[in-house]
């Protein structure tokens, strides 16, 4: 009998990384937008460094971040909270390596916007937070929900920084990609190939979303 809990930790994992990349890959990039372009350059660089570092890299600073031995660590571990070994490690590990793929997409977006259409929102007496909702995300909804699909594929995927951070253990901490290679580890190709199809199935799902919201971007 097939164990399901895989695909189950790591879609829960994607799609609450994608919730929180999705707020704050927008906060920084309608920001980022508007500053000069010195800072926006050393902004972009700092934002956007986890998606060119190797995902071990990014796995060891989230240890040094989150590890019961680091001032974070030991701080968290009062209340309970302990993201080494834990499913919602994955979730830190996943929002770090997603994040730069929803920034970027969604600054581009907001930097092709045509300011004159909230200038005209000023000038009819509407609030800034209703031009942005209303006006300047239906706009750019396109790119900003092409970049959320990406950032959840990102996620779904993610096996590097998962597994320094909340490593595998069956029925706790174990996603598709760290689910595939201990499988591989153990000899068991047929196990590791399900869960390959498993993954290539849903990869290409993602992808078929995102060149169906490119189709509409260009017709519209």
């Amino acid at each position: 009998m097939t164990d399901w809990f895989p695909l189950y930790n790591s879609l829960r994992i994607a799609a609450i990384s994608c919730v929180i990349v999705f707020f704050s890959g927008i906060f920084a990039a309608y920001y980022a937008a508007k500053l000069p372009r010195v800072l926006k350059g050393i902004l972009d660089v700092v934002l956007t460094l986890p998606m060119v570092l190797p995902p071990t890299v990014c796995g060891y600073f989230l240890l040094l971040l989150f590890g019961t031995r680091r001032p974070l660590g030991k701080f968290l571990l009062r209340f309970g909270v302990r993201f080494v070994m834990n499913w919602y490690g994955g979730v830190a590990a996943a929002v770090l390596v997603a994040f730069p793929l929803m920034y970027r997409t969604a600054r581009g977006a907001f930097e092709s916007f045509d300011q004159n259409l909230a200038w005209s929102g000023q000038t009819l007496g509407l609030s800034n937070s209703w031009i942005f909702w209303h006006v300047r995300m239906s706009a750019c909804r396109q790119g900003i929900l092409a970049g959320a699909v990406l950032s959840f594929a990102r996620a779904l995927g993610e096996y590097g920084a998962t597994s320094m951070l909340i490593g595998y253990t069956p029925g706790r901490t174990a996603t598709v990609s760290t689910t595939v290679y201990q499988l591989w580890r153990i000899n068991d190709e047929r196990g590791a190939l399900f869960w390959v199809l498993v993954n290539l199935g849903i990869s290409a799902v993602v992808l078929l979303i995102v060149n169906l919201m490119e189709g509409r971007q260009k017709a519209g």
